[in-house]
């Protein structure tokens, strides 16, 4: 195996504890039928304010397609057979890495759903890149996205979080909520106790920028800007596997809705006039994990396991 890409396909299919974490604890609140299991069409919790609370861990909901430029490349198996495999790509506490099937209904209005390889693969007509974003994007895949941060244990961009198969955790308070992903050991702050978002090229930029949220309605919106774009180095502003690009201009804006118990849905409008002709939006749905926390991953541990599938 000698590209970055391939070790992705790896890691998102293999990355499973090899023994278990904490043991199970049985979470007060949650909804449940006579036979214990959570019921995932309840209404959702709220906070004291009515506001729905989003706290709680959460695995992607998507089922994701396996490009053709990787299936195949994983010796006698291929990565869509990893992903799709009983008992492969599963925590011995039961927490699927990766869903086979949607286990919601399809929502007729609901944006593009991203990918993991490839946020725009549903946008019909692709994303649209202006001429520097569509060479940038054409770069990195000439090298296999060797530099893709995800490969080289670096802090990702928002929608690769997101789009994570690990699991992350939300914790929300009055003034602050917080995004734990187990990806990388990611950590977002997002501020909403009234602070407004810095002008845009004020102040340093951060790895997962600056945000503020407010609620409209039971929707809790996400402002985010000032990030590290692709201009200030390789393993900067990527959206996706295949590199599409963000700049220093860029400003995310995410909408997370909990219409019910069990489901989280984010839509997430990118807007980058240096990067992307116009705005455009995708959905990332995700569904609760009740009972279970995450694991620790500190991802340069992992560094050994490049080493040995000689990535070059």
């Amino acid at each position: 195996m000698r590209n970055a890409l391939a070790a992705a396909a790896v890691l998102v299919a293999c990355s499973a504890s090899m023994a278990a974490q904490w043991p199970k604890f049985q979470e007060a609140g949650v909804p449940r039928d006579a036979k214990g299991q959570v019921r995932m069409d309840a209404p959702p919790p709220r906070t004291a304010d009515g506001k729905p609370d989003l706290s709680g861990i959460w695995l992607r909901a998507d089922p994701e397609p396996v490009p053709p430029q990787i299936a195949g490349i994983v010796g006698e198996r291929n990565v869509g057979e990893l992903l799709k495999a009983e008992g492969r790509g599963r925590r011995p506490e039961g927490i699927p890495i990766e869903p086979r099937v949607a286990p919601f209904p399809p929502d007729p209005k609901s944006p593009p759903i991203a990918t993991f390889f490839e946020l725009g693969a549903n946008v019909t007509g692709g994303l649209p890149f202006t001429p520097w974003a569509a060479a940038l994007r054409k770069q990195r895949q000439a090298t296999d996205a060797k530099d893709n941060p995800d490969a080289n244990c670096m802090p990702m961009g928002i929608t690769q979080f997101h789009m994570q198969p690990q699991p992350r955790k939300i914790v929300q308070t009055p003034k602050l909520t917080i995004v734990m992903y187990e990806a990388n050991y990611g950590l977002r702050t997002i501020y909403t106790d009234g602070r407004t978002l810095p002008k845009q090229g004020d102040p340093q930029p951060f790895w997962y920028g600056y945000s503020v949220g407010r609620w409209d309605g039971d929707t809790f919106v996400v402002e985010t800007n000032n990030l590290r774009g692709a201009e200030d180095g390789p393993f900067d502003g990527w959206l996706d596997v295949w590199g599409s690009p963000y700049s220093q201009q860029a400003k995310f804006t995410e909408r997370y809705r909990r219409p019910i118990f069990g489901k989280l849905e984010i839509d997430v409008t990118v807007d980058d006039p240096k990067a992307y002709t116009k705005p455009f939006t995708v959905r990332i749905n995700q569904r609760v994990v009740v009972d279970e926390e995450p694991i620790e991953f500190v991802c340069n541990e992992n560094q050994q396991f490049r080493r040995k599938i000689k990535i070059d």
